[in-house]
């Protein structure tokens, strides 16, 4: 694994304009961005770790928190939202008892709420560890969750 310098280094010279892919480059290698990453980015453009931070919060793309064992996507697009996804995510976030960023507190589940998972036929759409589920309900959201827990 490499160090946040090494990306730093990596990235040739650098301008204001360099904050997205190193922001970019750092999730790739950590899996999210990390405290390290957003200091060491800071440094090295000369900006206050507020402007690193405020960019990486802004931007949807970014994580501050690593992703869990298994990651849950419920799109939130319109098909699936007049279908319920905003009940499933209510559904999942109270049976998981997720934490405010997503994540269940012994770091097995990570719920995502994409703006749309691009599968508007098959709404409810739900993507768990990259596999696409249709007509997704409670019932059926709660047997997906049981197998991952076995």
């Amino acid at each position: 694994m490499q160090t946040i310098a090494e990306i730093i280094d990596r990235q040739g010279e650098l301008s204001p304009s360099s904050l997205i892919p190193l922001l970019q480059a750092a999730q790739k290698e950590f899996g999210y961005v990390t405290d390290p990453a957003i200091a060491g980015i800071a440094r090295a453009l000369k900006v206050p770790r507020s402007t690193v931070y405020g960019v990486a919060t802004f931007y949807n793309q970014f994580r501050l928190d690593p992703l869990g064992e298994h990651v849950i996507e419920i799109c939130r697009g319109t098909a699936c939202h007049v279908r319920g996804s905003g009940r499933l995510c209510d559904h999942l976030r109270r049976r998981l008892k997720l934490q405010k960023n997503g994540n269940s507190r012994d770091g097995r589940f990570t719920l995502l709420t994409p703006a749309c998972l691009g599968a508007c036929s098959i709404a409810t759409v739900v993507r768990v560890d990259g596999e696409f589920h249709g007509n997704v309900d409670e019932e059926k959201l709660d047997g997906m969750i049981d197998d991952l827990s076995r």
